[in-house]
């Protein structure tokens, strides 16, 4: 067997980083809260499990997002992991403000957390941490109540387009 080292000299731009990424599928949620009585969210492809001790989830958003600062006043947020008919659901979440939520069933807690009524999972959280890492902040989210009764297939987002699982394969 040969073993060829990567190059170090190659070209790391944002194009070739984005297509390499693509190569790896993520689950979509969307994250969201009351604040101030409007509805905010956005929705996250960087979502992952991090501890069960105590229970923390994380997901990534950009420096650059206009939500976020608004979103993380909130004490609560309800996060919603999307299913794979859901990706109208997460272009509207990504589209104007005031229309995120139109038409979309939704649960609000006493605490501002908001979440999807028709997700796969649904989380009432609270940010743990917030981690600056180059051009987006990783956000930790300590867990304070879950739902799980869906048991539909989650979206992907796979090669930065949706995708769905057929029978154990991203399709």
């Amino acid at each position: 067997m040969t073993v060829t080292a990567l190059t170090t000299n190659q070209d790391l731009d944002p194009k070739r980083l984005r297509e390499a990424f693509g190569v790896f599928p993520s689950g979509v949620v969307a994250v969201a809260a009351e604040v101030d009585g409007q509805l905010t969210g956005l929705a996250a492809s960087s979502f992952t499990s991090v501890s069960l001790e105590p229970a923390l989830v994380s997901f990534s958003v950009a420096n650059t997002s206009k939500t976020w600062p608004t979103l993380r006043t909130s004490s609560r947020l309800g996060l919603t992991v999307l299913a794979d008919h859901h990706d109208g659901v997460c272009r509207q979440l990504a589209g104007p403000v005031e229309q995120r939520f139109d038409g979309l069933a939704i649960t609000t807690t006493d605490d501002g957390a908001v979440t999807l009524d028709d997700g796969l999972a649904r989380f009432d959280c609270s940010i743990h941490r917030e981690v600056v890492a180059g051009d987006h902040t990783v956000v930790l989210l300590q867990l304070h109540a879950v739902e799980h009764a869906d048991t539909s297939l989650p979206l992907v987002f796979h090669r930065s387009a949706f995708a769905r699982i057929d029978d154990g394969r991203v399709a």
